[in-house]
């Protein structure tokens, strides 16, 4: 931590305003509110600077955030008449707050028996301890389901932490930070389908399926036994945790987490080609920080941290955007980014779990 002047302040304390207001209530079995709670008190502090120095930043972002339109939209050819919003520039538990609004939006509101709010206290307190440690790494997020047109979140500390340890020019980054960011809120104003596609596949995934124990036990056992042999797809969707839940679940529930996985590696990898296709006339250091952003991404964490980023699915996360990017980057060179817009069509142009590894096979299904 760096302290400058004689006031610091915790950065991106802006979002302590946010914080203030309404916050949604319980969803499912999952007290969200006690969960923004626990994950605010648990969360550490992030980088300090002075007042100055951070409404700086926020200014800033909240600047870049608009500068990032017109280049996002002249790259990627996605074109609707949709208001704007403004971004929401926030700190550590201001994005823990916005991240539990958006779960109980996404995964339904309202009246709630009293013996489901109680059992909603424990998850809730697991929950937040979660969104306690994904808020260190979270540098923006688009959220489709709050707001009249969505909200776009900036999590300024961690924006600043990651410049100072790339050691990259402090504007560049925060530029290239919104550009994917904006990627994410372009997406879905053009294709607005994709957040109704979403909420389907998440209330697929979170119906109770009607089967014996005995099956999910058997399809764990042999996916256990499929990782012994070596006869795991090449899949990162098949391996580590998130395969292991993929076993547990029915049919029905395995392929709405397949769409859902599918969806994730497309949204991810179409932004990250556009924050880097973009190119050096809008971000001057553009290459420079993809190549200091990658070796960061690689660089070996801890084992507790390998745990949690394992268990929380942060690796699996990481695979999205390498995967999503290899997918865009080879049917744009191959048919143009025109043609590639075909993917926002509908639920059936989006590319399917073996079409992410094999590119043309999109291509022979949609295009030809």
């Amino acid at each position: 931590m760096t302290q400058q002047g004689s006031e610091t302040v915790e950065f991106g304390s802006a979002g302590a305003d946010e914080r203030r207001k309404g916050r949604s209530g319980l969803s499912g079995v999952v007290d969200w509110r006690l969960a923004a709670r626990t994950g605010s008190a648990l969360v550490p502090a992030g980088p300090r600077t002075s007042r100055y120095s951070a409404e700086q930043v926020v200014a800033e972002l909240a600047e870049s955030s608009v500068r990032a339109e017109a280049p996002v939209r002249e790259v990627s050819g996605l074109l609707d008449d949709r208001p704007v919003p403004a971004a929401r520039i926030v700190d550590r538990p201001g994005w823990i707050t916005a991240a539990a609004d958006s779960m109980a939006q996404l995964t339904g509101t309202g009246q709630v028996r009293l013996d489901r709010k109680l059992a909603g206290k424990p998850a809730g307190v697991q929950a937040g301890a979660m969104l306690a440690f994904l808020s260190t790494a979270i540098l923006g997020q688009y959220d489709p389901f709050t707001g009249s047109d969505g909200t776009l979140l900036l999590v300024a500390p961690n924006i600043v932490a990651v410049e100072r340890a790339l050691g990259v020019s402090p504007s560049d980054f925060r530029l290239w930070v919104c550009l994917h960011e904006v990627t994410h809120r372009v997406q879905f104003s053009s294709a607005p389908w994709l957040g109704d596609y979403m909420r389907a596949n998440v209330e697929v995934l979170g119906e109770v399926a009607d089967e014996p124990l005995s099956d999910m036990l058997a399809r764990l056992v042999d996916e256990v036994r499929d990782r012994r042999r070596g006869t795991t797809p090449d899949d990162p969707a098949a391996r580590g945790v998130v395969g292991l839940l993929r076993a547990t679940q029915a049919p029905p529930q395995r392929a709405a987490l397949d769409r859902l996985l599918m969806l994730g590696t497309l949204l991810e990898g179409h932004a990250d080609h556009v924050m880097d296709a973009v190119g050096p006339a809008v971000v001057p250091s553009v290459e420079q920080i993809r190549t200091a952003f990658d070796q960061r991404r690689r660089r070996p964490t801890n084992p507790v941290q390998r745990i949690l980023r394992a268990l929380l699915g942060v690796d699996a996360k990481v695979a999205q955007y390498v995967r999503g990017k290899k997918f865009v980057d080879e049917v744009v060179g191959a048919v143009g980014m025109t043609r590639f817009n075909t993917v926002w069509t509908d639920a059936e142009t989006l590319p399917r779990t073996d079409e992410i590894e094999h590119p043309q096979r999109w291509i022979e299904r949609v295009l030809v």
